[in-house]
């Protein structure tokens, strides 16, 4: 098997890493996953190195190689950037990664990747344009037009996680006092109030009272009548309706994909679109919001895509 004919992906995540093999024409040849190591940054390009040659001994071929990162490459320094997996931040890991290995390694955030794999051939395909949304760990998301994911010129398009939660009342009006929304969380970002501190996994967790960060709970609590997870599922709603609004009214995407342990509760899509169309600055919403098909190894197909087949 040529290089051109086998494409290898990397999905580094804050919990595991994962790694595919896909051969002509996208067929999957081979996928493996470790958990990821934590706080060390030695130990996490290790882990990549291994599990990249590994598995093209077993192939008995070499590939191209791209990665999605819970963060992104500095188009200025080339440095990690505003990565939630911090122990990353301002280290050189795609030149420590092709020095390792021997060849150019593509690399883009793992929500890019994400995006990219359900546009091309996910839930989004034959869309023109697809926001591709995760609501895990963090909150992140991607922008596809055609196809190929927008970077911009910052390289930082589809950074919605940190953007703050739109606030459309500085006053409670069903109590007259100010928005307890405001100024919200302290992020990792630095800021305060930002999505991923209001959509995030974690952030529904703690907002039902739970400390054991488990957001599924909630929502299977909240399915089943409890009135605090019932209150906080329906608090994350209005809060996810009116952040996908905002995206709505900037970008106006034909589909927007979710992904993340979050886009498995069905009242979100049930109840999501019908909560969006008071904050979307248009007389209807032609926008979908569809769940993803590819799961939570989207992001490593989406990787391998970083080359052409």
């Amino acid at each position: 098997m040529t290089p051109a004919s086998l494409r290898l992906g990397v999905d580094l995540g804050g919990t595991k890493i994962e790694i595919a093999a896909l051969g002509p024409e996208g067929a999957l040849l081979a996928r493996r996953r470790v958990p990821a190591p934590q706080g060390s940054y030695v130990a996490t390009v290790q882990a990549i190195v291994e599990l990249v040659e590994g598995l093209e001994a077993e192939l008995g071929a070499r590939g191209t190689l791209g990665m999605g990162i819970p963060g992104a490459l500095s188009p200025a320094t080339g440095l990690v950037r505003n990565a939630n997996s911090v122990w990353l931040i301002g280290q050189p890991l795609r030149e420590d990664l092709e020095r390792r290995l021997g060849r150019e390694l593509r690399i883009e955030n793992d929500a890019n990747c994400f995006a990219i794999a359900e546009a091309q051939d996910g839930a989004g395909a034959g869309f023109p344009t697809v926001f591709g949304v995760i609501l895990g760990t963090g909150c992140g998301a991607g922008l596809v037009v055609n196809g190929a994911v927008l970077r911009g010129a910052n390289a930082i398009a589809g950074e919605w996680g940190h953007n703050p939660l739109p606030l459309f009342a500085a006053i409670d009006t069903a109590t007259g006092r100010a928005n307890p929304e405001w100024p919200g969380e302290a992020c990792y970002c630095g800021h305060r109030g930002c999505l991923e501190t209001w959509l995030s996994g974690p952030a529904l967790a703690r907002t039902a009272g739970r400390t054991d960060r488990d957001s599924a709970a909630v929502v299977a609590a909240a399915a089943a009548g409890e009135p605090r997870a019932a209150a906080a599922m329906a608090d994350y709603i209005d809060r996810l309706a009116r952040a996908l609004a905002s995206v709505i009214n900037c970008f106006d995407p034909h589909a927007i994909v979710l992904g993340g342990g979050l886009s498995n509760a069905d009242v979100l899509y049930e109840q999501v679109p019908a909560r969006w169309t008071r904050y979307v600055f248009a007389d209807s919403v032609g926008t979908r919001l569809l769940r993803n098909r590819m799961g939570d190894s989207a992001g490593v197909f989406g990787a391998a895509r970083l080359w052409p087949g």
